[in-house]
């Protein structure tokens, strides 16, 4: 699935922390954007500097490094939220009731127990990197201009924490759909099929038209 799937709200506590969480990975998905812009604009510096006055940006390298983390993992939580990763359904599109939340509900376990692991082995990572004791609190530091690596380094635990909180609150929502046999649960991507994803994306451009 590549499109967006509906996510159904209502007054259940279960919607409540959905929507909730909502909020910090639509401010998380921002900060990602804003990454990339930044992004751009230091290449547009670095290139436009070394053809007009022979001086390329300084660190440039060094910079990608920083922003690298924040544009591939900040966003990932929102993009889990309403299913628009790229996913595989051809057997899962035929599944309906319980048997269709039986085996969402064991892939979402299946990734939190990864995600778990990557938090743990992440966090050790940049635990290994912050060093309150050394300068700019960092053991190691860019190769260019000497930037610490330990900002970047912490955005990963803190974007898997994220993403481990998103997972739980599907697996809640498709285990109680699963226990009781419902038809439309709320906080989970509703699965559409192809023609539900196409009225739906026309529908969005003539309403942007």
């Amino acid at each position: 699935m590549a499109g967006g799937a509906p996510v159904l709200e209502d007054g259940s506590i279960l919607s409540r922390l959905d929507r909730g969480l909502l909020k910090l990975e639509r401010f998380f998905a921002l900060i990602a954007g804003l990454g990339v812009l930044s992004l751009m604009f230091l290449a547009v510096r670095s290139v436009g500097g070394r053809v007009f006055f022979n001086a390329p940006l300084s660190g440039y390298v060094d910079w990608i490094m920083q922003l690298m983390p924040l544009i591939a993992i900040l966003a990932v939580s929102f993009a889990q939220r309403d299913g628009t990763h790229i996913r595989m359904d051809l057997v899962v599109g035929f599944l309906r009731g319980r048997a269709l939340w039986f085996f969402e509900l064991i892939s979402i376990l299946m990734i939190l127990v990864l995600m778990i692991f990557l938090l743990w082995g992440s966090w050790a990572h940049f635990d290994r990197s912050f060093d309150f004791n050394a300068p700019m609190w960092s053991r190691d530091s860019t190769i260019d201009i000497g930037l610490p690596i330990w900002p970047a380094k912490l955005l990963v635990p803190v974007a898997f924490f994220v993403i481990c909180l998103r997972l739980c609150i599907q697996a809640w929502g498709y285990g109680r759909a699963l226990v009781l046999g419902l038809e439309n649960p709320v906080a989970v991507p509703m699965v559409q099929d192809a023609a539900a994803q196409a009225a739906a994306e026309a529908e969005t451009l003539s309403e942007k038209g």
